[in-house]
């Protein structure tokens, strides 16, 4: 009996505590919206702080409480992981409010909320783009900032993470059989990100897919395309002269070096 009374008070006091938040709502008391906004906001109740400020903050536009409020705003989408609001909010707080002391850590938050949407490498990398972006703006308006550093490790992170989604539309194009492309993908990759950690691969799918392209060409088109591959062979060979994929790479060259009628191997 005891449980059942202590949960039908539980029940009556979040009655009692749905319906004041209506009343609240409803009321044409500004004050005691403002002050309910900022008494739910410290109580991590965000979502109702931040509906009580989305209806006071245009009645607070024009007054010296608005760049608090605001601020308070975009802390509460943050906190409810709506990074898409809080970006907007944080942006628009350090453009509105350019010597806020919050200025420094809105555009950096800007840029932190992109980071947060940023998805996997596989997927579309729009925000990963554009927190690289803000993120350097931050390091231009704030160089002296103590998240300088954050911001510089964050930037790398995305980084290595576009290098990454270039290394895996690059491989699509081989693992497809679409050998002509995977040469052009592939060296796009390359050329875009020199120092990428799968350089090694990537140049070796490049020679493999020059080689099967011209393998796989018709009869006029093969001497030509053998050339080719015969470049790519030596480049490759030259950069990484003991690669884990020598005895594959040793394959192709004895085939294109035969078609080409050239008496030499790998030393």
């Amino acid at each position: 009996m005891r449980r059942k009374g202590f949960i039908l008070l539980i029940i009556v006091a979040l009655a009692s505590s749905c319906g004041e938040y209506e009343k609240l709502l409803k009321s044409t008391d500004f004050e005691l919206k403002k002050q309910a906004a900022k008494d739910y906001f410290e109580e991590g109740r965000y979502v109702r702080s931040s509906e009580l400020l989305g209806q006071i903050l245009p009645r607070y536009r024009a007054t010296a409480e608005a760049e608090d409020l605001n601020w308070l705003s975009a802390q509460c989408y943050y906190n409810m992981r709506d990074y898409i609001m809080a970006g907007a909010a944080y942006k628009n707080f350090a453009n509105t409010y350019p010597y806020s002391e919050h200025a420094e850590e809105a555009t950096f938050m800007t840029a932190y909320c992109d980071y947060m949407m940023s998805p996997r490498p596989e997927l579309d990398q729009a925000y990963t783009n554009s927190a690289i972006e803000a993120f350097t703006f931050f390091q231009r308006r704030f160089p002296s900032s103590e998240k300088v550093e954050d911001a510089q490790n964050l930037i790398q992170e995305l980084e290595d993470k576009l290098v990454e989604k270039s290394y895996i539309n690059a491989r699509l194009y081989y693992d497809l059989g679409e050998y002509r492309a995977a040469v052009v993908a592939l060296d796009n990759s390359l050329k875009e990100y020199p120092n990428t950690q799968y350089r090694e691969e990537l140049m070796f799918l490049k020679l493999e897919s020059s080689y099967l392209y011209a393998f796989n060409s018709i009869a006029d088109k093969q001497q030509e395309r053998f050339q080719v591959t015969l470049d790519e062979y030596y480049s490759f060979v030259e950069e990484f002269p003991d690669s884990e994929f020598n005895k594959d790479v040793q394959k192709i060259y004895d085939t294109t070096a035969d078609f080409l009628n050239i008496d030499e191997t790998i030393e």
